[in-house]
Order: structure tokens, then sequence, then C-alpha cells
């Protein structure tokens, strides 16, 4: 692993953090919804919106986290 005294993060840890990044938006993108202001939308109670998007949002938060702190093998 080559270091690079410019940046503090190895590159590994920059592909890692942005996986993360990759998830947490997947987890925004699955309780975005429509946007209807004038009629109730009952979908907005949807399992998808409610339980699984925070939960890939929170696990891509944590994943972000791990990139930071993850300290790889030297050789």
């Amino acid at each position: 692993m080559e270091k690079n005294p410019r940046f503090t993060l190895a590159k590994i840890n920059l592909y890692l953090i942005a996986a993360g990044f990759i998830i947490t938006l997947t987890g925004f993108f699955l309780m975005s919804g429509s946007t209807t202001v004038v009629e109730f939308n009952p979908d907005i109670f949807s399992q998808r919106r409610i339980t699984v998007g925070p939960m890939i949002s929170f696990f891509g938060f944590l994943f972000i986290i791990f990139a930071i702190l993850y300290k790889p093998k030297s050789k």
C-alpha cells in the first residue's frame, strides 16, 4: 500500500466511503415518493418508506463510519 502524504485516508477508505454513500442514497431513494399535496396518499405509510428505507440509510451511515475508521493491513 503506497502512502501519499497529501491524504490522511488510504485509497481503500475512499472506495468504502463511496460505497457507503451509495448505500445511504439508496435508502433515501426508497423513502422518497410522490409529492401530491392535493389528496391524501396512503402509500406514505408503506413498509418500504417507514422501515426498509430508514434501515438501509442507517446501515449506510454506519458503513461510512466503519470506512473512515478502517485501517488497511500493511505488507
